[in-house]
Parts: structure tokens; C-alpha cells; sequence
């Protein structure tokens, strides 16, 4: 086994912080169901297993502390990182003289856990351990996961990873590499290449994918948050391997996913399964966050910059589409074309409620894990390459604090709303000057990027997405970076198109009438109906007129929405409702006698109501040469 020197390096969490609206966002998140689920929702409560109670045991606790940690350290709240300490110091102090940890039995409600043994449930705490150490040096750290692993080496042989655990044994690989980093013991070479060959080959899938269509039964590596999971373990292997085939298997699973389940928000069909094409097929909030960290990481392993494109697409659109404004309630399942959210049938797996806002749609497991989203997104806007310089991944307002060149403290503050803007100004200050390089990640979207060293423009050329500026770097200086947004029509499936402006997806929002279903404390289940029209197809010779305006604390409300887009359209007499569901969007619309409507659309993630995948009238032809 040979390790691979990575592109990049994950800078440790705190070294980046949220400012502007993606603080704003934190903060939302901390005052809602982040910061207040202990307190309404039973499964994470006194009585979990993970804090010494006798109730739920198995994945709920870790899930809810992966994400709970990383915001409590982001925002330097001392309320939450109490909360977050309660679950460390009870999984430190639990941990027995063989090395095993955690609760002694597992109580879940998951049916195809095998309640004598498990290892899923350790892997997410041990994200939650790294993040943890990464955040305040706590010495402890290392030892525990030594001992731990120690554990693992004289037992996995003979229980070893099966069901869940078996899909997602990369989430354990990542803390056996970041464990050995910092320790070389062999022992955990060891467990390397066991853990390794038990995981499911994702590689052999992603390479020849086999799911081209809706899958109709169960499977374990058809079900989208192993996916969506399963899609960095190729990359986790490359480090441990170096195989080039292992680099293509990421990247012909992705274009294999997006070929046959892929939707206009940059995610993959999935309800429970992977579901094919169409727009009112759902995705789960749990494959959204962990598709997320999957970029992340691939974005670590090979700096490339078509995983940062992804990543943004996902975050800024799919990620806020499934959460209420308030942070109050989430959908298990989202539509891209969602023009209802009640209780009612729908061609999916899921059940009757999976598309509510609400508490716990469906089953538990997205109320426990959505909360990973924009914590980690923020801590991995800014990695680290191999040479001391620095590489932005994405331009979400940040500060980023860090060693560059030969050691010099630097600190750099990222402004300018991107993606709302498309201007990005980062202003560098630094204990001394220093001689480093900064990669900047020009989206594959945008066909003239400008860039200014202190006034001055720079020519540089993108390799791999990213173009990179070295020099002597002083304290004061400043780059302004421009990402050129035009408005861009994509054709789908049946030439349904949709809307796109920089990383954002538009939509036309659909007027939403909030009702409450049930009412609890604090955190209620609400059904959505539409008070405005929805069928409306997109004029193929359109012209796109973009609006800005101030953009507020929460600019992913259909109110508060800081860019819109005029369009024309007209209304498609023949599209239909199907199984409760906006229908398939008609090949040859039929808008006879229909008048030309001015048409606003707004950001996807704004909108939970919504038509995102447009009938197109007109030429395809002038369609395609737009």
C-alpha cells in the first residue's frame, strides 16, 4: 500500500469562518432545528443511547453531533458547543479497556440493522472525534481512536462490515488516513486494507454503472444516500493507491448519474432509490448533505475543479430548497418541479408524507443528519495545497485564518455575496510577506473570468479548473476576482429546460399557502398548496432580463429572493397533474389562444414551490443555438 500525496489539504475546522449571508445562515440554523432538537424530538434527547439513555442508540445521536459540532465551533457559541461537549465526554468516558465504545446495545427503528453488531454507527462519531480534535487539540483524541482501531484489528475479521457499514466504509477509511497522518502506527495499515476489501466495490459500479433507469427494488447500491456517500470511495482508494482507474471511476459515475437520474438542482433522483429523470421524482435531504461532503472530499484528493462545480450547485440550490426559511421544518424528499407538499400518494417508494415540511417526514434520519450541510461547506471553502499556498474551493463570504509559505500567519477576508454577486473581492493580511500561491477555482460555467492583483489584471491559465497566482505576497493586498454570469438554458429530459445564472438554478416560484398539519412547541408539520398558476412553458426565443436587489439575512425565501429573472412564457393548456404531482411536461405544449405571460423567476433554493423544468414552445433549433 502507498499513499498518494493528495492535491490539497482540509484546512482544520475553525480556520475558516462564515460571514455575510452564509453566517446568517448558521445562525438561522443554531436559532432552529440545530440549536433546539435536543429539547422536541425524543430521538436525540436525554434518553439517546449516545448520552447514557436507554432509547434510540444506533445512527441518530452520531448524525445530529456530526453537524451540531461543526456549527457550535463556526459560531463560536459557547451554548452550543456545551451541548456538542455532552456527547464527546460521554463517548470518551465510555470507551472500555479493549477499545470499544459507545452504547452497549443498539435500539433503532431501522429494520435492516443487525441489533448484535454494527459499525456504521461508529464511523459517523468518529467524523465527529476528528472534527472535535481539529477544533480545540484536545489530546485525548488520538489515543482514544489508537485504541479503537486496536479494537477494530482483533474483531472485524470475524464481524465483519455488512448492510449499511458495508456501503459506507470509506466514512472509516477517512479517519484511519487522518489517523495515521499524524501517528505512521502500522497496526492501522492493517485495518486499512481489511476495511478497504470489505467495503462494496463503488469503483466497479461508478465504471460500468448498470442503474439506467428507475430502480423499482431494493438494493444496496441503488439507494441514494449510499450513493451519494459511495461516490468519494474511489477517491479515498486513489489516496491509499494511486490507480488512475480509480480517478475515472469517480468521474464516469458522476456523468452516469446525472445521464440517467440526474436533475436540474446538480443532484440525482432518489425516493428511496435511484429514480430516473423526471422532475417530480424526489431526492433525499440525507443524499444532498452527504453528496456535499463527498465533493469536498474528492475536491481534497484530486483538486479538481469540477467537484467544487458540483458542490456549489448542490449547496446553493438543493440544500436550502428542502429546509423552511426559518430552519423549523425540512421535506425528506424535494421535487424540482414541487408545485404541492401534502399528504398523498406519490410514484415513490417513500411514504404518503415524505414531501411535507415538517418535524420528522417520513422517518427520522434527515431530522438527525440535514445539519452537516453549511457547517461543512464552510469549513472546506478554503483548503490548503501541499506547498503552503492556499486554494478556494468556493467564494461564500468567509474569513480564512492559516499558515502559508514558510509559516507566516495569514488571514484573508472573502466578500462580495457571491453567488448572488459575481464579484468576489479577498483581501490578504499577513504577519510578513511571503512567497505562496493562491488557486482560484473558475467554474466550468463561466467563459471569461477577470482577476486583479492589487489593481492590476493578471493573466493566468485554469488548469483543472483552477488558475493559481504566485508571488510575494504583503500584507494589503487585495485580489478581485469577476465570474461573469450570463443566463444559460440547459435542454432535459423531452426538451423540458432549465434556467441557470452562475452556480444558481431559477425557477418560477409558485405562490405558497402554508398549513399547519400538526402542531407541536415549536417545531410544527405544515402541508404547501399552490395560490398561483404552475403550468407554464418557457418561449424558446426568450430573452432574460436580470434584477438585483439588497440582499437580506435570509435571501433563500421566495420574499426575500436578491436576484430574479424576466422571462417569457406562455400557459400549457394540456399539462396535466399525475399521482399528485406536476405531470410529465409535454413534448409539443399545447398553448393555443394562450396570451405571452412576463414570467419572474428566482433562485431554486428560494422557492418550495416551484417549476425549475420548463415545457419548451417554440424552435428547438433557436433553442439549442442560444
Amino acid at each position: 500500500m502507498k499513499f498518494v500525496k493528495t492535491a490539497f489539504e482540509q484546512l482544520p475546522l475553525g480556520a475558516v469562518k462564515p460571514s455575510g449571508w452564509l453566517k446568517d445562515q448558521l445562525m438561522i440554523q443554531a436559532k432552529g432545528l440545530t440549536g433546539h432538537l435536543e429539547e422536541h424530538w425524543a430521538d436525540v434527547g436525554p434518553e439517546n443511547g449516545w448520552i447514557g439513555g436507554s432509547g434510540e442508540s444506533w445512527e441518530r445521536g452520531p448524525y445530529y453531533l456530526d453537524g451540531l459540532l461543526p456549527l457550535a465551533y463556526l459560531l463560536e457559541d459557547e451554548r452550543l458547543i456545551a451541548k456538542a461537549n455532552r456527547w464527546v465526554e460521554w463517548s470518551l468516558a465510555s470507551q472500555q479497556d479493549d477499545g470499544h465504545f459507545g452504547p452497549k446495545r443498539i435500539e433503532t427503528v431501522n429494520r435492516e440493522v443487525d441489533k448484535k453488531h454494527d459499525w456504521w454507527h461508529y464511523m459517523i462519531m468518529l467524523k465527529v472525534m476528528m472534527q472535535h480534535e481539529e477544533a480545540t487539540k484536545d489530546e485525548r483524541i488520538v489515543p482514544f481512536l489508537t485504541k479503537f482501531f486496536g479494537y477494530v484489528r482483533r474483531t472485524i475479521e470475524e464481524n465483519p462490515l455488512q448492510g449499511w457499514a458495508k456501503t459506507r466504509g470509506a466514512e472509516m477509511l477517512l479517519c484511519l488516513v487522518w489517523l495515521y497522518k499524524r501517528t505512521q502506527d502500522p497496526l492501522l495499515l492493517e485495518v486499512v486494507e481489511i476495511v478497504a476489501k470489505q467495503t462494496t466495490d463503488w469503483s466497479d459500479i461508478f465504471y460500468d454503472f448498470p442503474f439506467w433507469r428507475k430502480v423499482e427494488e431494493w438494493d444496496w447500491t441503488t439507494h441514494v444516500v449510499n450513493v451519494a456517500m459511495g461516490i468519494k470511495t474511489p477517491g479515498v482508494l486513489y489516496e491509499l493507491t494511486g490507480d488512475a482507474v480509480l480517478k475515472e471511476a469517480v468521474h464516469r459515475g458522476i456523468d452516469s448519474l446525472m445521464t440517467y437520474h440526474g436533475q436540474a438542482h446538480g443532484m440525482f433522483s432518489g425516493d428511496e432509490w435511484l429514480s430516473g429523470t423526471h422532475p417530480s421524482q424526489g431526492v433525499e435531504l440525507c443524499a444532498v448533505v452527504e453528496y456535499m461532503f463527498s465533493m469536498e472530499q474528492l475536491t481534497r484528493i484530486f483538486g479538481d475543479g469540477r467537484f467544487g462545480d458540483i458542490l456549489e450547485k448542490v449547496a446553493f440550490n438543493a440544500l436550502p430548497a428542502a429546509i423552511s426559511p426559518d430552519w423549523t421544518s425540512h421535506q425528506y424528499d424535494q421535487q424540482v418541479n414541487q408545485i404541492l407538499c401534502n399528504v398523498a400518494p406519490r410514484s415513490w417508494v417513500n411514504g404518503p408524507d415524505a414531501n411535507l415540511f415538517g418535524l420528522e417526514p417520513h422517518f427520522g434520519c434527515c431530522t438527525a443528519n440535514m445539519h452537516q450541510g453549511w457547517p461543512k461547506l464552510t469549513s472546506h471553502l478554503w483548503m490548503k495545497d501541499l506547498e503552503g499556498g492556499l486554494a478556494a474551493v468556493s467564494y461564500a463570504p468567509c474569513t480564512v485564518e492559516t499558515p502559508v509559505g514558510n509559516g507566516s500567519l495569514a488571514k484573508l477576508a472573502v466578500s462580495g455575496e457571491y453567488p448572488f454577486r459575481d464579484h468576489v473581492s479577498i483581501s490578504i493580511t499577513l504577519e510578513r510577506p511571503e512567497t505562496f500561491t493562491v488557486s482560484l477555482r473558475i467554474p466550468s460555467w463561466c467563459t471569461q473570468p477577470e482577476i486583479q492583483v492589487n489593481g492590476a489584471p493578471v493573466n493566468v491559465q485554469t488548469e483543472n479548473g483552477y488558475a493559481k497566482i504566485n508571488r510575494e505576497w504583503a500584507s494589503g493586498d487585495g485580489i478581485e476576482l469577476t465570474l461573469p454570469m450570463a443566463v444559460n438554458t440547459t435542454s432535459r429530459n423531452l426538451y423540458a429546460v432549465s434556467v441557470e445564472r452562475g452556480p444558481l438554478v431559477y425557477v418560477l416560484p409558485v405562490r405558497e399557502q402554508w398549513q399547519m398539519v400538526r402542531e407541536r412547541e415549536k417545531f410544527h408539520d405544515w402541508e404547501l398548496y399552490p395560490g398561483s398558476a404552475w403550468k407554464y412553458g418557457l418561449l424558446a426565443d426568450t430573452g432574460f432580463e436580470v434584477t438585483e436587489a439588497d440582499i437580506p439575512s435570509q435571501p433563500f425565501s421566495a420574499d426575500g429572493a436578491p436576484v430574479r429573472i424576466t422571462a417569457s412564457g406562455q400557459l400549457v393548456k394540456d399539462w396535466k397533474m399525475e399521482g399528485n404531482n406536476a405531470g410529465t411536461p409535454p413534448i409539443h405544449p399545447d398553448c393555443n389562444g394562450q396570451p405571452v405571460a412576463e414570467l419572474e423567476l428566482i433562485p431554486y433554493g428560494s422557492a418550495r414551490l416551484r417549476i425549475g423544468e420548463f415545457p419548451l414552445i417554440g424552435s428547438r433549433k433557436r433553442f439549442k443555438d442560444q
